[in-house]
């Protein structure tokens, strides 16, 4: 994998670069779509290229694991053979499902003994077999194990979970060494900066990091309940730490606004299950603002969904729409995830293109206080 820094806005950190893999080039700044389980929920894989123009999709690790698990996985030649989708695949280690499964896992120096959320039956993640696992897969970009603390977390705690986030991402790197792709293509390690709301422990990391030579870096444990300008200001810290040279991507991240602010700041890449999840709560996002369909004032506006939006938005009506929400068609939950993945999509691309043309950071205060804005 290689990353080229193609320009740089003249008045914040924002960039736009090209990554290229063996499935393929992305233009960054990009918002990866989460396909959490080899699929991205209410979208078929024609959609997210055609209408949404995905460059690249998120899978997890740890649910990919459990099911259809690793031996159907190899027998179809990885997961891009499996699921068909011939561009770039990322794949999570596993790490945040093992913090949010607190209730059902035991966190140790070899790694995290869990039971499944499916059956109860027991496994544990090591950072070897973590790596093993995503060979399997067969992900273009895998990421390192980790132990995702809580937003809230002391200091204690804090350090301690570094230690162990630190010690595990030195036995990831030594395991990618020791073996080889599995399917004829290249994969790429990205270790985990973590190290909660704490400045030293960020600065900490990112140096561990950032010794690793590796082909890209990530940002993880922000936007797990900590203030937003608290999470600014850690990427700020981290970013001044990370290569220039090579891509940074912050896991879980989250609102427009908050994908503009990370660009701003520096970040290339970026999952959220956020536009799918609201899309099939009724929640839409767009420039104007955002629209909760359930509401009654759309049930006669006979307007595009998104006059400046997908084909999809501006060929439905805000009324349609509202009709298929109260009548609990599932054709609503479909057409409001492709609107919001392509809004998400729009606006890093629209990002990107201002980057390039010099004004970003004019054309950043002139949308952002409209996105947050309840129409």
């Amino acid at each position: 994998m290689t990353f080229e820094l193609q320009h740089t806005d003249p008045l914040s950190d924002a960039r736009a670069g090209l990554l290229s893999t063996d499935h393929g080039m992305v233009e960054t700044p990009i918002f990866m779509p989460v396909g959490t389980c080899g699929s991205v929920k209410g979208v078929h894989f024609s959609e997210l290229r055609d209408e949404i123009g995905a460059q690249i999709i998120l899978g997890n690790t740890y649910h990919l694991y459990l099911r259809p698990g690793l031996e159907i996985l190899r027998a179809a030649g990885g997961l891009h053979r499996f699921n068909t989708w011939d561009r770039p695949i990322l794949t999570d280690s596993g790490g945040f499902q093992v913090f949010s499964l607190a209730g059902i896992r035991k966190l140790r120096e070899e790694g995290c003994e869990f039971r499944s959320h499916i059956d109860g039956s027991k496994h544990i993640f090591t950072p070897e077999n973590v790596v093993d696992t995503q060979r399997v897969i067969g992900a273009d970009i895998m990421m390192a194990f980790d132990e995702c603390p809580p937003g809230d977390s002391d200091y204690s705690y804090a350090k301690k979970s570094l230690g162990l986030t630190r010690r595990w991402l030195d036995r990831c790197v030594k395991r990618m060494e020791e073996t080889e792709p599995l399917y004829g293509h290249q994969q790429s390690l990205f270790p985990i900066v973590q190290g909660c709301t704490y400045k030293d422990l960020r600065v900490e990391a990112a140096h561990h990091a950032a010794d690793k030579g590796a082909d890209g870096y990530a940002i993880g444990g922000l936007a797990v309940g900590e203030p937003t300008e608290v999470m600014y200001e850690m990427i700020e810290v981290v970013n001044a730490i990370l290569p220039k040279d090579r891509p940074r991507y912050l896991m879980g991240v989250g609102t427009p606004l908050n994908l503009l602010e990370a660009i701003e700041r520096g970040v290339d890449m970026f999952d959220c299950v956020m536009p799918t999840r609201n899309g099939r709560n009724a929640y839409l996002f767009s420039y104007e603002g955002t629209m909760n369909m359930r509401n009654k004032k759309w049930e006669r506006d006979f307007s595009p969904i998104d006059a400046s939006g997908c084909q999809l938005s501006r060929l439905h009506s805000k009324a349609y729409l509202h009709h298929l929400f109260k009548s609990q068609e599932l054709l609503a939950l479909q057409i409001a995830s492709i609107h919001n993945l392509s809004f998400y999509l729009r606006l890093v691309g629209d990002a990107r293109r201002h980057i390039i043309q010099g004004d970003f950071t004019r054309w950043k205060s002139e949308v952002a206080p409209q996105l947050g804005r309840r129409l």
